[in-house]
């Protein structure tokens, strides 16, 4: 392909599209530049169908390289980029979560779409590139799909910013792409996703932005977000090749139609509609055995290729039952109202010996959290591409397979996992105490035990709970819904997403919801705004106002769980558990920190051998004594203080004779801190050789006559005999 250059100016910058340099033998290629930061997209399908059957077989991934930011990774013996950081990992489900809804779900061709990060300028996140890059490689390429997308990133810090063109801010201090110190200072770091006229993925972690602010931010972007879409169109128009026929599932149109008339004569359309989702699974079960037996009775040199395209025809009829009697009936599979949260309860502290516990049920959805407190030492340090940091605050989310019913290998976290985890993190994070506050690193892992729809809100939720039980002094508590959308696609595709659209809102989504209706919002939050949003859809998007009323419903949804979480447990234990860490924290003059730490550790290791606590130090003096025995964290204390404390006049110590000279003997008042008793002080007679009264090791009483401008300490025996 002809190299080609093509710019367009969002944000106060410019974001630049190349093909036609790198990666010539990929479907689809292209560089994006934003800054000085540039994303390599590739685009790939095999030619043939895959042999992977169920599912069309996307792959995405995103490719971070310390190159990219002139670093070397920081592992002593092992340089080479390996397992991907859990950044790297969301922002490839980022990628993922937006592109995938565009492509037909019958395809079977494999699909890879690989994002690499060639240069990063520490200011423009590379995320929002690589959606933008990897929609132009798809988009120009030969593979079918239904773009392009774009994505932008929105921020809030305050009065409006006046950096850029007049496009990249709005009042009341929205700023489009913001650079990265911006968003850390801000209250909203939000991130969308979507084609011309609609959304289709939303981040976000925000501190307690009320839902019209959101909104407003959701409308700002939306304006980028079309004009960087009708960009990418241009670009098609002009390089992108003709599409190729992809390998679908499917079969003849009398087959297709033979199946769906024998799942409503097997009683389909009844078996979705059941408060229990096991009689559901068991009642569907036995319908698609029927259909394989008519399968194999009927045709019998096809039965795994067609098998499958009944399977793709129950999912299809099953979508259009469910969304048929949403938008008709307002009938939802469990029988609850549209606006129904299914039962919750909630528990604190049924695990005896650990620090903190929440236990969290709504419905058939259940998950335990547990708070782990440790020492300011025991922070992650995090160090990937784009940052070098320390994090004290980390959620970790477990999904077993015993949580919904299956028996498969027990393998690291994935992919889901990693998303799940780190969005009930970014919901808690602005509630958070201080580190001068409390200086604790704050562990907690929610173990899912049982699944039927949003267990990520559920482990928000018993997040809540687990940090009140543990006496970790939030600011208030958090609660989180997952939000649910049934749309009419005739009515959007005639009106082109205007308001007319029929669509209907659901609270509380269940796991059969999720899979067969249009969106997955999670919403988590505070009495005073929104901490954390995820949107997920399985058609091309939502419009603005479908977005609206999704945020008002969910608001009242949070309330109502905020309700049940506070009235079992309202305000942050007072003490923590007994078997809790305790942190006594000092401060002392910086310069004296070598006094503690000592020659190459020694004087630091000796206080940790003898009292068994742990410490750390900061650079600015601040120290943290961290033990489960108060008795040995104050010994730590006193003989830290002994090491540091200033010496002032008029003092008096029992000293250890560390040096003799023919004019005194030095003596050590504190460790690191000697002094001089000069021949006339040592006695109130007069001292012919200082040998004839002390030696070394001997321990005397003296007294802090005075500091000189030198800091030297001059002391005094005289007087002071006996003591």
């Amino acid at each position: 392909m002809e190299q080609k250059k093509w710019s367009l100016q969002i944000g106060g910058r410019i974001l630049e599209i190349e093909t036609g340099l790198l990666a010539g033998q990929a479907n689809g290629a292209v560089t994006a530049r934003y800054g000085e930061t540039i994303v390599l997209a590739t685009a790939v399908m095999s030619k043939s169908a895959s042999k992977i059957s169920g599912y069309f077989p996307l792959m995405v991934d995103f490719e971070e390289r310390y190159y990219a930011a002139g670093k070397i990774k920081g592992s002593r013996f092992i340089k080479r980029e390996g397992r991907p950081s859990d950044d790297a990992i969301l922002s490839g489900r980022a990628v993922d979560r937006t592109v995938r809804p565009l492509f037909n779900s019958r395809m079977r061709n494999d699909v890879q779409v690989v994002c690499t990060v060639l240069s990063y300028d520490g200011e423009n996140d590379p995320d929002v590139v690589a959606i933008i890059a990897a929609s132009v490689a798809l988009s120009i390429s030969n593979i079918p799909w239904n773009g392009p997308v774009a994505a932008v990133r929105v921020g809030k810090v305050g009065p409006a910013s006046t950096r850029g063109d007049a496009s990249s801010t709005r009042g009341g201090g929205l700023i489009l792409n913001p650079v990265n110190g911006e968003v850390t200072d801000g209250s909203l770091d939000l991130l969308v996703s979507g084609t011309e006229d609609k959304i289709n993925m939303i981040e976000c972690a925000s501190k307690e932005v009320p839902e019209t602010e959101m909104l407003e931010a959701m409308k700002f972007a939306q304006e980028a977000i079309k004009k960087i879409a009708g960009f990418i169109s241009e670009i098609q128009k002009e390089v992108g090749k003709e599409k190729s026929a992809p390998a679908l599932v499917q079969g003849t149109e009398e087959f297709e139609n033979k199946i769906k008339e024998l799942l409503l004569c097997e009683g389909l359309a009844e078996a979705l509609y059941d408060k229990d989702k096991k009689v559901i699974e068991e009642k569907t079960k036995i319908i698609s055995e029927k259909i394989s037996a008519f399968i194999k009775e009927n045709y019998p040199n096809e039965v795994d290729k067609l098998k499958e395209v009944a399977d793709i025809v129950s999912e299809e009829v099953s979508d259009e039952i469910v969304h048929k009697n949403i938008l008709e009936k307002e009938m939802r599979p469990d029988g609850r109202k549209l606006d129904e949260i299914r039962h919750i309860e909630c528990k604190v502290g049924i695990l005896p010996r650990t620090h903190g516990t929440g236990l969290f049920t709504r419905g058939e959805t259940q998950a335990l959290t547990v708070t782990t407190l440790g020492a300011p030492g025991d922070e992650q340090i995090i160090d990937t591409m784009e940052v070098d940091m320390k994090k004290r605050y980390i959620h970790y989310y477990n999904f077993p397979p015993f949580s919904v019913g299956e028996v498969r290998p027990m393998r690291g976290p994935g992919r889901r996992e990693i998303g799940h985890g780190a969005l009930a993190e970014k919901a808690l994070v602005p509630v958070l105490p201080s580190k001068e506050e409390f200086p604790y690193t704050i562990l907690l892992m929610s173990e899912v035990l049982s699944s039927n729809g949003s267990s990520s809100m559920a482990s928000t939720c018993g997040s809540t709970l687990s940090l009140m039980n543990a006496g970790v002094p939030i600011k208030r508590p958090v609660s989180g819904i997952a939000m649910g959308i049934i749309v009419d696609q005739e009515s959007m595709n005639k009106k082109q997403g205007s308001t007319n659209t029929k669509f209907k809102v659901l609270t509380d989504i269940q796991g059969l919801e999720d899979h067969y209706g249009d969106m997955d919002f999670k919403a988590a939050g505070t009495e005073k705004g929104i901490t954390a949003l995820q949107m997920d859809v399985k058609l091309d998007g939502v419009t603005i106002p479908m977005l609206e009323a999704v945020l008002i419903q969910s608001q009242k949804n949070r309330m109502e769980i905020l309700e049940k979480i506070t009235a079992t447990i309202a305000v942050p234990n007072p003490e923590m558990s007994q078997y809790a860490p305790r942190i006594i924290v000092m401060h002392i003059n910086p310069e004296k920190i070598r006094n503690v730490i000592g020659t190459g550790g020694k004087i630091i290791n000796e206080i940790i051998d003898e009292t068994g606590v742990e410490i750390d130090i900061e650079d600015d003096g601040s120290v943290f004594i961290t033990s489960t025995d108060k008795q040995s964290a104050e010994k730590a204390k006193e003989w830290i203080n002994n090491l540091t404390r200033e010496v002032k006049a008029g003092e008096i110590f029992q000293a250890k004779v560390v040096k003799i000279m023919a004019f005194g003997a030095f003596v050590e008042l504190l460790p690191g801190q000697d002094g001089l008793v000069h021949v006339s002080e040592i006695a109130d007679r007069r001292i012919e050789k200082v040998e004839d009264v002390l030696k070394i090791g001997d321990m005397v009483a003296v007294k802090v006559k005075e500091i000189d401008s030198q800091g030297r300490i001059n002391l005094t025996m005289r007087g002071l005999e006996k003591k």
